[in-house]
């Protein structure tokens, strides 16, 4: 175990080395960037749907799940992503590499405990508005995010009913970078602004499973986050091109409201086999939008996540044809993120492919999922963004801290 522990670490630096750019949405521009996925790979792949009490696969969307661990559960995943963002006139192409999780999860009887770390949003952009004449030409340019370390118990009521809690630190620093100039005028300006965020939150869920009859089982999940604050302390310099003193405005610090979120899920499933379900979550609007780039034409909208997906197993227990004990992972998505630009709703489409591959004579798994989809519109002047994302993530498992009977 501790030999496959190493290799996920250096394909985690791999992933984190490569990943210095989370997004490339110019819709990041806004609040504290693209909001990221909270979860897994296994779960993404099935359009977000997490409700099953699973015993080798980790759930960090809903803490209530680490009681069902029968296995410590090592998990880490990355995704390569590509977007054409196109307008009515015009189109460009970006790619990028991210790092998406780092979880580990411990049974312990009743309980079950996990920690690790996945990001929370991303800022990647670089807008360009050049204007003939002697208009004044500018080039926008944001990088960084926020990240969050999470730890969590759960406590199994039943053996049907979970119970759990997370605690989160949220962490990260947002750069910006702003030059304007005037054709044939020596001396650009370029301001340049940074923000460092931190802040804790808290999760708490629960989950409940019985059987419908012989096979048929029900599967529930609620998970409710707190509204929390977000400490930002920001920076601002400006400096003109040939001027050798720039000047540094003084630095200040605000509190940004991090909305509360409530995540419903069900589904029905007969258990190592298949699974249908699906999934709401709901979310507020927040403060982000009374600080953060602000601008007439945009205002926030409460954020709503519809999806569906599930899973189909042909035969896990298969000892001659190993496609059988393949999983094999589908969902649709529908996402309001909340955000509305020029009396536009920002949504977010897409659809999920994915399978889980097992590692022979262990419980371990190597996963792959494809997401395709698209972001936004191009009516009333905005851009929409078609994206195809390929992700990859390991998944180990194995006794931890059981004593040795024999030497």
């Amino acid at each position: 175990m501790i030999k496959k522990i190493i290799i996920s670490a250096c394909l985690l630096i791999s992933f984190v080395s490569f990943a210095q750019q989370g997004t490339s949405s110019p819709y990041s521009f806004y609040g504290i960037g693209e909001a990221r996925f909270k979860g897994t790979l296994e779960n993404r792949s099935m359009g977000g749907v997490a409700v099953e009490q699973d015993s080798i696969h980790l759930n960090i969307e809903n803490p209530a799940s680490y009681a069902s661990l029968g296995q410590t559960t090592f998990s880490v995943g990355g995704t390569f992503g590509g977007n054409t963002i196109k307008s009515d006139t015009e189109s460009s192409k970006a790619q990028r590499s991210t790092f998406d999780y780092l979880a580990v999860g411990i049974p312990m009887g009743k309980f079950g405990a996990a920690f690790g770390l996945i990001p929370l949003s991303s800022v990647g952009y670089k807008i360009s508005d050049i204007n003939e004449g002697n208009s004044v030409n500018s080039q926008l340019e944001g990088k960084g995010g926020v990240n969050r370390v999470f730890f969590g118990l759960g406590y199994k009521i039943t053996p049907k009913w979970n119970i759990g809690a997370d605690v989160q630190y949220n962490f990260g620093k947002i750069s910006t970078t702003t030059i304007e100039g005037i054709p044939d005028v020596q001396g650009a300006t370029r301001e340049t602004s940074s923000s460092v965020l931190s802040g804790t939150s808290f999760n708490i869920g629960t989950m409940y499973q019985t059987k419908i009859d012989k096979k048929l089982n029900l599967y529930t999940s609620l998970s409710y986050t707190f509204q929390s604050n977000l400490r930002s302390d920001s920076s601002r310099i400006i400096e003109v091109d040939g001027d050798a003193d720039p000047y540094e405005y003084p630095s200040s610090s605000i509190t940004l409201k991090l909305p509360n979120k409530i995540t419903l899920g069900a589904g029905i499933g007969q258990a190592r086999k298949w699974l249908v379900g699906t999934t709401l979550a709901f979310q507020g609007n927040g403060q982000l939008a009374n600080y953060y780039n602000t601008s007439d034409n945009v205002r926030y909208e409460k954020y709503a996540k519809y999806a569906v997906g599930g899973y189909y197993v042909p035969n896990y227990a298969s000892f001659t044809n190993y496609f059988s004990r393949i999983t094999y992972r589908a969902g649709l998505k529908f996402e309001k993120t909340g955000l509305i630009v020029n009396d536009q709703s920002i949504n977010d489409v897409g659809m999920t492919l994915g399978a889980g591959f097992p590692i022979t004579g262990t419980f371990s798994n190597v996963n792959f999922g494809i997401e395709f989809g698209k972001k936004g519109t191009t009516s009333a002047g905005l851009v929409q963004e078609n994206y195809l994302n390929f992700s990859l993530s390991f998944s180990f498992n194995d006794k931890w801290f059981v004593k040795s009977k024999f030497n």
